[in-house]
């Protein structure tokens, strides 16, 4: 028997300095970040190779997010998070099979996630056999004989999940799901269930399709941009630079969220100090702080002002909309006293935010996991659109609905696939381009996965790219789950702690970076992706790998079909000699994808159909957008209690950790931290870095998380903010939202307790 390897993150060694929180995004401090990171992991000749071709049409796409490229791009088309996950891409292949020899996984387990992620790529295809303690080298061939073997050995298909990441291309993932699918069963979970799959649920049942309207260009006609629940200035710096130019054109903006974000108080592009151009500018007009769960309660507001205001476009309610009486009569009956109290929001500053609702003509609304992560996610995006709906504010220049995806191809993989529950058109027009026969069966979702696992109905779990065991909520229960599954396998780049919390079998199979030559058959290949906003465009990598060893995602799907189905109608091996035969096979099984080689070659790409946008046209069983009704939740939790919600630091990207630096909020070197309102704190007689332990409570669960340090912010009272992956351990895995089954990880409720130390740290 292996001991077991550590779950969850171990705890933060580092010291906590506390500085005064930033006002202003970017600027020189990002620049700064930005070479700092690239010279010290790249190199000063590969970090300005590279961060040349970010985002440019002859270059590849940052990893680093979703956000849409503008037409007229400039000579550096990144933000410092960009440069950051490109720097950490294209480190030195280090983890290598005498590196694995030296150090045991339950070692290895000790290693806080950022000193992992320092480690550098991953070099070798490498093999846990059942009851060792330490990974060695295996063919690639050996490798794919033990998983399908492990897959055809399984008494049905079904008792196989295979999950994805964003970070998949359009080709890996459309090969993935085809594979998946002949192979028999629909258990694709994947990281939209845990962020935008509340936005895809939301807008599917009222305006007919499950993404976003607008496109960037849109930003530059709107009157007014709401900003709710997100933080662009960490998780989307590049769209500072379309809120600028916005605001530069007139445009308001409104910022809803609990915390202030140095990103919407002040923005300074780095590349305005090469035009002599010192000013920064000041982006959010208004910034509505609204208790964690009180969104829902502050839109109903907002339709009040509307109403009150005569801002309704009668026409478009009548010729393109049902059940508005029925909106409106629910949001009349829900007194200003409940809006204001579970807010935390007050009239007056509501009222002044509907007035200037009430006079734009084009209002854009973009949010994030602010919205998505709570048990009524899927409700409070539909008051947002029910907010939008009023004044038609779809399918007009300058207004729309904006999720913003924070991965960057998380979109695409939905699109081309990527789907435990897709629908029958879908599988219809699938089936017929794939020519296989396909599983109509709903599959597994990423909580009703780990649920699988530890109820013993997963024989081999497969994980197409990134940090499952992190990513996911219930850190615990997610361990016990993977350990109670036969095989599992990780498609990565570098090492994370999913590679360490393994099956009683593992795999690690290394891949190419988004960064990185992709050379087959006919020569170097390139891939494509999606954009928050609906475009497909091409991306090529030009560095050398790391390794002689890594292989493409495509060429890893395509070997693993080869090797699993003992017939198939593809020919898996020829598709990836040239990455055009992929898609032409994604032309005849996709909708919107004629002529995709071609289109895809033009150098922005092309826009997918998009209804609500292209004609007002809503592909609702009704064929109009539906305004819903929704009761508003409950968000009282108790004098004892708080409200927690998980977030990221500003040097990290989901849970990659590039370093210990929250340099906006003015936390450093620790992140083991609780963010509490300073009158709270002063209440309960606690100070700044007041050590403390957290337990969360769902029904009658109580999940325990020891040593955090307090540090007082401005946030409001009764609520508490802390970093992910840490407090992962403390969300409930069936704590979801409703519809869409999101983990409620920005509704955690908890209780704070003096840390009472333990007779062990007593000896230390």
């Amino acid at each position: 028997m292996r001991p077991p390897s550590q779950a969850r993150t171990p705890p933060d060694v580092n010291g906590l300095k506390v500085k005064k929180p930033k006002k202003k995004a970017a600027g020189i401090p990002a620049v700064v970040s930005s070479t700092v990171h690239g010279f010290t992991k790249m190199g000063v000749n590969k970090t300005v190779k590279t961060l040349a071709l970010v985002n440019q049409n002859d270059g590849f796409d940052c990893p680093g997010c979703a956000w849409p490229d503008p037409e007229h791009r400039t000579t550096f088309e990144f933000c410092e998070n960009g440069a950051k996950a490109v720097a950490d891409e294209a480190m030195k292949a280090n983890v290598t099979p005498a590196f694995f020899a030296k150090h045991s996984i339950q070692e290895l387990s000790q290693r806080s996630d950022y000193e992992l992620n320092r480690l550098g790529r991953i070099s070798h295809p490498v093999h846990l056999k059942p009851g060792s303690s330490h990974y060695e080298a295996i063919e690639w061939s050996e490798a794919f004989s033990i998983i399908g073997n492990a897959l055809k050995s399984t008494s049905s298909p079904d008792r196989s999940v295979f999950y994805t990441s964003g970070r998949t291309s359009n080709e890996a993932a459309f090969l993935y799901q085809a594979f998946v699918r002949a192979y028999g069963t629909n258990n694709l979970p994947d990281c939209s269930n845990m962020c935008h799959e509340s936005s895809g649920k939301g807008l599917g049942q009222t305006i007919g399709i499950g993404k976003g309207t607008v496109t960037l260009d849109d930003f530059n006609h709107a009157d007014l941009i709401l900003v709710i629940g997100q933080n662009p200035g960490t998780n989307h710096p590049r769209m500072l630079t379309a809120l600028r130019d916005a605001k530069k054109n007139g445009a308001k903006i409104i910022h809803i969220n609990p915390l202030p974000e140095a990103g919407l108080v002040n923005f300074k592009h780095p590349q305005d100090y090469m035009k002599l151009d010192l000013r920064s500018t000041t982006l959010a007009d208004l910034h509505l702080q609204v208790r964690i769960g009180g969104d829902a309660a502050l839109v109903k507001g907002l339709i009040k002002t509307q109403l009150h205001h005569g801002a309704v476009d009668s026409s478009f309610i009548d010729e393109k909309t049902s059940g508005f009486e029925a909106m409106v009569e629910s949001v009349n009956t829900t007194p200003w006293e409940r809006i204001v109290a579970d807010s935390g929001v007050s009239r007056g500053q509501i009222d002044a935010a509907g007035a200037i609702l009430a006079s734009s003509t084009a209002t854009i609304a973009c949010w994030a996991m602010g919205l998505t992560q709570h048990r009524n996610g899927v409700g409070v995006i539909q008051e947002v659109v029910n907010l939008l709906l009023m004044n038609g504010h779809v399918g007009r220049k300058g207004a729309g609905f904006c999720p913003v995806r924070g991965h960057s191809n998380v979109q695409g993989d939905r699109t081309v696939g990527i789907w435990e529950a897709p629908s029958e058109a879908f599988l219809d027009r699938m089936e017929a381009g794939l020519g296989l026969p396909l599983p109509r069966e709903h599959g597994y979702d990423v909580v009703n996965s780990i649920q699988a696992m530890l109820d013993g109905k997963v024989d081999v779990f497969f994980c197409m790219g990134g940090n499952f065991l992190s990513a996911t909520p219930d850190t615990d229960a997610t361990a016990k789950a993977l350990r109670n599954v036969g095989l599992t396998v990780q498609v990565s780049t570098k090492l994370n702690r999913s590679h360490l919390v393994t099956g009683q079998e593992a795999l690690i199979l290394p891949c190419l970076g988004r960064t990185e030559r992709d050379v087959q058959v006919s020569g170097e290949q390139f891939v494509t992706v999606e954009n928050s906003m609906g475009i497909v465009h091409r991306s090529q990598g030009s560095l050398s790998p790391p390794s002689p060893h890594l292989k493409s995602e495509p060429w890893i799907v395509a070997s693993l079909a080869e090797t699993t189905l003992e017939t198939s109608s593809l020919d898996w091996k020829t598709l990836v000699e040239n990455y055009d035969a992929i898609r032409d096979l994604m032309e005849s099984s996709l909708s919107g994808f004629e002529q995709y080689n071609q289109r895809v070659r033009t150098p922005s790409g092309f826009a997918l159909p998009n209804p609500p946008r292209d004609e007002q046209a809503f592909e609702t069983p009704n064929k109009k957008a539906l305004f819903t009704v929704h009761e508003l939740p409950e968000v009282d939790v108790g004098s004892e209690r708080y409200v927690m919600m998980t977030l990221r630091s500003h040097d990290q990207y989901n849970t990659t950790i590039y370093g210990l630096h929250d340099r906006y909020r003015g936390i450093h070197g620790h992140r083991r931290v609780v963010l509490m309102n300073a009158e709270d704190m002063v209440e309960r007689g606690w100070k700044t870095g007041q050590l403390v332990d957290i337990r969360s409570h769902y029904e009658h669960e109580v999940r325990h998380a020891s040593r955090w340090r307090l540090v007082p912010y401005d946030i409001p009272r009764g609520n508490l903010a802390t970093y992910f992956p840490e407090a992962n351990s403390l969300v409930p895995l069936h704590s979801t939202a409703a519809v869409s089954n999101t983990p409620t990880s920005k509704w955690i409720v908890c209780s704070l307790h003096a840390h009472e130390r333990s007779s062990h740290e007593e000896e230390e």
